[in-house]
């Protein structure tokens, strides 16, 4: 069955339904890494700056901008071809998490930041509890304000099965579907509960305003002029391609492609195991580790104050 991603209680009147959610959808997208092919390592992605980027606010006066040390070098004055340089060798400038504040740009133009005490002083609470605020006909509720998927399953031994059969067994005979509100992780969720067979099933929905107006792509029937007779011949073509909707007949063929190249290459040669050096790497770790140190004493030195900070 899996983990449940949510568990808490569906309440409408005064019934309450202990109930847990599950994913009721598992995409099968094949995900790669990225590897270095000349060293055989996973690349990582740093937080950094790049030194020759424009600031786009001023910057706080105890976090001055990178001296011309760190500047990318130039290329040479010559009639020759410049020389490639890599960002994440050259021109690129670490960044502590310390450092990081939460940035948008509004829609009059200006940016405005956020630090992290902000942003998390206004996450809203995880919720337990979902109120069915109102019901509304499943066939008003336009496909696109669907997001995501979920199975809401009664928790046993809890005596939630009688209940939950109830609120399953009025939706279908009233045709409706649930309307509520609940905060899933941190962000809040406008939802609907419907019914299906032998179950009930959440639908997260988009909001009002994030769903775009049809009419901005839209063409009037009343400025194409189609007759009659190629409407009664389209009709007849779809006609001839009804079916019954059975998904197991949509599979991806692009994904079994993609699986059926990966199994027929050979499995990367495992990379040879290093045996514990000598004494002559005792050097390279202590040096390792002086930098280390340095590195850490320098970041501590250029963090804010608790004074400054509060």
């Amino acid at each position: 069955m899996g983990q449940a991603v949510w568990s808490g209680s569906i309440t409408f009147g005064l019934v309450n339904i202990p109930v847990r959610l599950y994913p009721a959808t598992q995409p099968k997208d094949v995900r790669f890494h990225l590897y270095d092919r000349r060293t055989g390592k996973r690349v990582r992605y740093e937080r950094v700056t790049r030194a020759e980027e424009a600031a786009t606010f001023a910057p706080e006066p105890a976090f001055p901008l990178p001296t011309d040390e760190t500047q990318a070098e130039p290329a040479p004055a010559t009639g020759s071809a410049p020389e490639i340089v890599r960002e994440s060798v050259r021109g690129a400038q670490p960044v502590d998490a310390y450092e990081v504040v939460r940035g948008v740009e509004l829609p009059e133009g200006h940016l405005v930041t956020l630090t992290e005490e902000e942003f998390v002083s206004l996450v809203p609470e995880r919720s337990r509890t979902i109120e069915l605020e109102e019901f509304v006909k499943l066939a008003e509720i336009d496909p696109v304000f669907y997001e995501k998927s979920y199975h809401v399953a009664p928790v046993r031994r809890m005596g939630a099965e009688k209940p939950y059969v109830l609120l399953l067994k009025a939706l279908q005979s009233a045709g409706m579907v649930g309307i509520g509100r609940f905060v899933l992780r941190t962000k809040p969720h406008l939802v609907a509960i419907r019914p299906l067979e032998n179950t009930l099933a959440l639908e997260t929905l988009f909001f009002g305003d994030e769903v775009r107006n049809p009419d901005e792509f839209a063409v009037r029937p009343t400025d194409v002029a189609v007759s009659d007779r190629e409407v009664k011949m389209a009709r007849q073509l779809i006609g001839a391609l009804a079916t019954e909707w059975s998904p197991t007949t949509h599979a991806d063929a692009y994904r079994e492609e993609l699986l059926t190249l990966l199994r027929s290459k050979s499995p990367a040669a495992s990379a040879p195991l290093v045996e514990p050096s000598a004494v002559s790497d005792i050097s390279d770790l202590m040096d390792a580790l002086r930098t280390s140190v340095e590195a850490a004493k320098q970041r501590q030195r250029s963090k804010p104050s608790s004074k400054r900070a509060g």
